[in-house]
């Protein structure tokens, strides 16, 4: 790679990487292990996110068993206008599975899942940035041979 590289290009790393830099390893590997530990954590928060997801469409979508009533139509799908202008003393249906509870739910996962991708997405470009530093360390070393 040396080779392609040129005078002109060799000097410009040298430029770019100051020789009196300390050693990167040891600061690299720290970065890339804070890395993947962001990565995972915003992978985690994302599922968690998807679970929250799925069972507000769970309460919303599937019909349940009301105490002593019977089979109860899910939220969604029912014959009335709305699920709440079924509330009565006679139907506890709507009572069971209110929308303050259901939105609670939807609403729950939005800061889980936007903590999520900022930390999943933060551990990919630290990542990079790491592997990008390698590189410019190995472009120093292959400059550093050349020269000699």
């Amino acid at each position: 790679m040396a080779e392609r590289l040129g005078a002109e290009g060799r000097s410009k790393i040298a430029v770019l990487i100051d020789s009196s830099v300390m050693n990167p390893i040891p600061h690299d590997i720290r970065l890339q292990r804070r890395a993947k530990n962001a990565e995972a954590w915003g992978f985690l928060l994302l599922v968690a996110a998807v679970a929250l997801w799925v069972w507000f469409a769970v309460l919303l979508l599937v019909p349940y068993d009301s105490d002593g009533y019977g089979t109860c139509e899910s939220r969604l799908f029912t014959d009335g206008p709305t699920a709440n202008a079924q509330a009565s003393f006679r139907n506890p249906c709507a009572a069971q599975r209110d929308w303050p509870e259901l939105l609670g739910i939807l609403g729950l996962s939005v800061p889980v899942s936007v903590a999520g991708a900022v930390l999943h997405t933060s551990g990919i470009a630290s990542r990079r940035l790491s592997e990008q530093a390698a590189e410019i360390a190995h472009l120093k070393e292959l400059v550093h041979r050349s020269a000699s």
